[in-house]
């Protein structure tokens, strides 16, 4: 695996980061994904000191058309239910950016796409899990973008190529959902992977590398048993917005680490070589 982040390139662009943020015990269990996470932080933020913000799209914040997080100090939202009591007590006081947010309002409407601003929006699992991980000292100020219900993937994906250039902003563009996500099929104590998911993050990750963007378009159609890896698409869409923005980046996998049998932990980070 590649847990590096290449020197900075001639422009000097962020690199953009597809997450697998899994179950919300990932906080606490953080298996091989979680310190990968970490490694590859610390060295984004030796290559990329001025690192100024983070915006992160993920599934559990879905809205009817797009909104963006402009809360000034947001709350670490425990939106979950039926786990140990040592999850509820994590936090991840990470600023907010209200400028950055409406700066990311602005190159939306740029791109044709209607946004507004949510002041009131709290950080929900799908963001401040993997970030604890990826940037533990909750430090970098972050926004969250909502992931619109009727989104198909390439909506998903002009989101992603609408915000492309604020990565030369010092702004990290991350997309947090799963690489699959049957949840039926969770037991908890299953320990070899399915082969399914594993069939289904290696066709991903042949697209990714090799730029198969059409095919990836059309994953319910081409992918192996998509509908089993999602029953519903909600995870996997932020796939898309990362792809978007990280368009002619190339792709460096972090983890290939596969979760209780079936949840693929999958993270890559697209960068400028």
């Amino acid at each position: 695996m590649d847990h590096t982040v290449s020197s900075p390139s001639t422009t000097d662009r962020l690199p953009v980061l597809f997450v697998s943020h899994g179950s919300p015990m990932f906080a606490l269990e953080a298996g091989e994904t979680g310190p990968a996470l970490t490694r590859w932080g610390q060295a984004l933020r030796q290559h990329h000191p001025g690192l100024r913000g983070v915006v992160i799209l993920s599934p559990h914040w879905m809205a009817h058309g797009v909104e963006v997080m402009a809360h000034a100090q947001p709350p670490t939202w425990h939106d979950f239910g039926g786990f140990p009591p040592a999850l509820y007590r994590l936090q991840y006081p990470a600023p907010g950016a209200p400028v950055l947010a409406q700066q990311v309002q602005a190159r939306l409407a740029q791109a044709g796409i209607t946004a507004t601003l949510n002041p009131e929006r709290p950080l929900d699992h799908g963001a401040w899990v993997p970030l604890m991980h990826l940037l533990p000292q909750a430090d970098v100020p972050v926004v969250q973008l909502a992931l619109p219900v009727d989104a198909d993937a390439r909506a998903v994906y002009a989101l992603g190529q609408a915000l492309q250039d604020l990565r030369s902003q010092g702004v990290l563009l991350v997309g947090s959902g799963s690489m699959t996500h049957n949840l039926r099929e969770f037991f908890g104590g299953e320990r070899q992977a399915a082969s399914y998911v594993v069939e289904f993050s290696r066709w991903v990750e042949q697209q990714v590398q090799a730029g198969a963007i059409d095919a990836l378009l059309d994953w319910q159609q081409q992918a192996p048993h998509a509908l089993r890896a999602h029953p519903t698409d909600e995870h996997f869409l932020p796939l898309y917005f990362a792809l978007g923005a990280g368009a002619g980046s190339t792709p460096h996998y972090l983890s290939r680490e596969v979760m209780y049998g079936m949840l693929a932990m999958d993270a890559f980070a697209l960068q400028d070589e």
